[in-house]
């Protein structure tokens, strides 16, 4: 049977006078090997493209991390420099992409800036440069050259009993990455919280009475996905997931 398709949302990077629209390779990679899916980068384009058109032809869709911030303008608040960098054309594209994916019953792994797009989609809010408020550790990466520090296994995260990701993980305590510098602040619409951080940041969410598969995560599992036990399950499950999403897709 063909593999199943994941659409990958995009950054906007501006690079010798050129808009060039791309996707970390750990994503990719991740998709391909720990979901046996095939992965295919979604243009940010925003309304000048039609984004049922390209959601009749896949089966999931991931939402990747990026050093790129939502823009606090679509959830009631200012922007800042501090907060940036930000990346319009990939806000007008991947909101609306997991809220029609979503609304569609289509498989949908949102993680970092993915989560935090899910969220401010469904109409939640976030909070920025969390390491400067009372009672948060500081989220964000260490500083090195090299990658395998940067994304280290950081801190625990507590399981919501019963949730969705209980059901992929189990409901004991795990270890993960953190890179992060916002953080989802009022839930959305149907969110749920799946997993929070010793200080109350919310690490993983679903949506509650979806459609479809829905798992969030602020830790990167891409990362580590061959080596690490639960960054291994999750994309194990969405692949599964998405599988069964073709299947249905497909009538067979």
């Amino acid at each position: 049977m063909t593999k199943p398709l994941v659409l990958v949302t995009a950054d906007v990077k501006s690079i010798d006078g050129y808009n060039w629209h791309a996707a970390v390779s750990t994503y990719l990679q991740a998709v391909l090997k720990g979901s046996d899916a095939i992965p295919m980068i979604l243009p940010s384009l925003g309304p000048d493209m039609d984004l049922d058109d390209a959601l009749d032809h896949v089966d999931g869709v991931l939402a990747t991390g990026s050093r790129s911030n939502v823009n606090p303008q679509l959830y009631g608040q200012d922007p800042t420099e501090e907060n940036g960098p930000y990346d319009p054309d990939r806000d007008a594209t991947t909101l609306p992409l997991l809220k029609r994916a979503i609304e569609r019953g289509i498989p949908v792994f949102a993680i970092c800036r993915g989560m935090q797009e899910l969220n401010v989609a469904l109409g939640g809010t976030l909070l920025t440069e969390i390491q400067g408020l009372e009672g948060r550790r500081d989220h964000r990466a260490p500083t090195s050259e090299h990658q395998d520090e940067r994304f280290r296994i950081a801190h625990p995260v507590e399981v919501t009993p019963g949730g969705c990701l209980a059901a992929v993980l189990g409901e004991d305590a795990f270890e993960v990455n953190s890179l992060h510098r916002q953080a989802v602040g009022e839930l959305g619409n149907g969110l749920s919280v799946e997993a929070v951080a010793e200080d109350g940041t919310v690490e993983a969410a679903t949506v509650t009475d979806s459609a479809g598969y829905v798992i969030a995560t602020q830790w990167h599992p891409e990362y580590w996905v061959t080596t690490d036990g639960p960054s291994g399950k999750l994309f194990t499950a969405f692949g599964d997931a998405v599988r069964t999403y073709r299947e249905k897709r497909l009538g067979v």
